[in-house]
């Protein structure tokens, strides 16, 4: 059973920054590019960031881009979004995702799902 456990979530203040890790049990890591999603209360969930296969290529929400990065790390089957300058506006549920296609925004296009982790930012 593949898994996708999202850690680094929390509290911090406008203007602070948290950088969150997720880790698959895919055997195959490598193969799959990887994404984060966000989720805020009563809102649709949202592209926030994602990273191709080999790393090279990454893509930003025009919300995020210039304060987060996504970076990944296949020898530990890993994937990071460094958020900084953080915003009450980015409060929400992260969520890493993986799929077997580069390049892609959409949620449908991703196959496995991690449970969710919570950041919120206060004014």
């Amino acid at each position: 059973q593949v898994q996708l456990v999202e850690s680094g979530g929390g509290l911090v203040q406008a203007g602070g920054s948290l950088r969150l890790s997720c880790t698959a049990s895919l055997r195959t890591f490598s193969s799959f590019a990887m994404g984060w999603f966000r989720q805020a209360p009563g809102k649709e969930r949202e592209f926030v960031a994602a990273i191709s296969s080999g790393g090279r290529v990454k893509f930003y929400a025009d919300a995020v881009k210039g304060r987060f990065t996504i970076s990944r790390d296949n020898a530990k089957n890993s994937v990071y979004l460094q958020m900084n300058t953080l915003k009450p506006e980015d409060t929400a549920v992260y969520y890493c995702a993986a799929s077997p296609n580069d390049n892609r925004r959409s949620a449908l296009d991703y196959t496995y799902w991690g449970q969710g982790t919570q950041v919120t930012v206060s004014s």
